[in-house]
């Protein structure tokens, strides 16, 4: 049973740390980086390093024709289905 999206190896979500999965939760909730800095009592450019990394660990390089954050919840949400739906 895979309840913990993280656990998807394929996702590559397995590669983010406890506090980077959590801003990730809460940027699928739609949180701005500064609604996200005050629910963790974090700074702003906390949050933003955390972003960053996130992007980085999921090989979400800057392009284009391509929002990171959109692409980065989508690959949390995709990894959240299949864990429900592996349960």
């Amino acid at each position: 049973m895979m309840d913990d999206p993280a656990m998807d190896e394929n996702s590559r979500l397995h590669l983010l740390s406890p506090r980077e999965l959590e801003v990730l939760g809460l940027m699928a909730d739609g949180r701005t980086n500064l609604a996200i800095a005050r629910v963790l009592v974090l700074s702003c450019g906390a949050v933003e390093k955390h972003v960053a990394n996130i992007f980085a660990k999921l090989e979400l390089w800057p392009a284009p024709d391509d929002h990171r954050r959109v692409l980065a919840v989508l690959t949390y949400v995709r990894a959240r289905e299949l864990a429900r739906l592996a349960s």
